[in-house]
């Protein structure tokens, strides 16, 4: 006999919201290729506000540790998709793609800093703020056609690794 585990109130919901935010990351990374920058932008903030409600409600009663990981696994997916996807149209000469790079690759690095770090037991904490302002940026850019907030997002995701590296090297001296 198969029997199901209860799930906290309200997780249908969450898991909704966020699967949809999932659906939206698509959409706006097929526009940006497509060469639909402003178009893929409001796709992009869609799926960002959805991530950002999704990701709340999990964190905050209305979903189970799926939901958490759900959550994370579709921050890492937005990042690779959209800001992927600006790296893929813009070539890989000139400062939008390698703005676009380098906060890919510290965005990457942060989130594995953080996940390496609650491994290890430490608290390294995710910062929702941080979390949207990437995605305000990424969004800004994409909608406005200028290359500066993609650089601005470099710089945010080079400092919020940089942040990680020391709580978790902090947490080692400590322990």
């Amino acid at each position: 006999m198969v029997r199901f585990q209860r799930q906290p109130p309200g997780t249908a919901i969450t898991r909704t919201v966020l699967v949809v935010g999932g659906l939206a990351i698509a959409l706006a990374a097929w526009l940006v290729v497509d060469s639909r920058p402003r178009e893929g932008g409001f796709a992009a903030a869609l799926a960002a506000v959805l991530l950002l409600v999704g990701g709340h409600r999990a964190n905050h009663g209305a979903g189970g540790p799926v939901d958490r990981m759900l959550t994370e696994l579709l921050d890492r997916a937005w990042d690779g998709a959209v800001i992927g996807a600006i790296v893929w149209e813009t070539g890989t000469v000139g400062r939008p793609s390698v703005a676009a790079m380098v906060a890919l690759t510290a965005s990457y690095l942060s989130s594995y800093v953080r996940a390496r770090g609650a491994a290890l037991g430490y608290s390294v904490e995710e910062s929702h703020v941080t979390r949207g302002l990437r995605y305000a940026l990424v969004t800004i850019g994409l909608v406005g056609g200028d290359e500066w907030p993609i650089a601005l997002t470099a710089v945010l995701a080079v400092l919020t690794a940089f942040v990680r590296i020391s709580q978790v090297t902090q947490e080692e001296r400590a322990a």
